[in-house]
């Protein structure tokens, strides 16, 4: 199974709020520090936001926190909420694969897809910025682009 970069990004990202705890960063911050277009971080903030995972606040001393939630988020169900439903291969599109209807490898790419998710289930976020990748990350904040630390 590959990732969208999106949801990539999104775990990147809830990643690297998690790391400085309750000090809010810019959208802007967090692009640069990830190396993204800033247009796709802030979609990928803003469906953050719709699912509970981070708050946004505008104005001065604005900007992006990690939530509660967001904080103790199973990494298997992040991944489900952000990447959808769907088989992994289309048995279903524009040329219907004409195996579709009694298929045995479809129903076996399913289950190593719920397998590969069940595996992430009981990882959370703060699992995933323990030693070593909290201070890889700490070591990213507020550094720009292109620049060495």
């Amino acid at each position: 199974m590959r990732l969208t970069k999106s949801t990539d990004l999104a775990l990147r990202t809830i990643m690297r709020l998690a790391v400085t705890d309750a000090e809010p960063c810019t959208a802007r911050q967090v692009a640069g520090e990830m190396q993204v277009p800033y247009s796709h971080l802030a979609k990928v903030a803003a469906r953050l936001q719709h699912l509970g995972l981070i708050e946004t606040r505008r104005g001065r001393g604005g900007g992006l926190t990690l939530t509660a939630t967001g904080r103790t988020a199973s990494v298997g169900q992040l991944v489900r909420d952000l990447e959808g439903v769907g088989d992994v291969v289309d048995c279903e599109g524009d040329m219907p694969c004409p195996l579709r209807q009694g298929c045995r490898l479809r129903m076996a790419l399913r289950r190593a897809q719920e397998a590969f998710l069940t595996s992430l289930d009981p990882l959370t976020v703060d699992d995933l910025v323990a030693s070593p990748t909290g201070p890889v990350l700490l070591g990213l904040v507020g550094r720009a682009p292109g620049l060495s630390p």
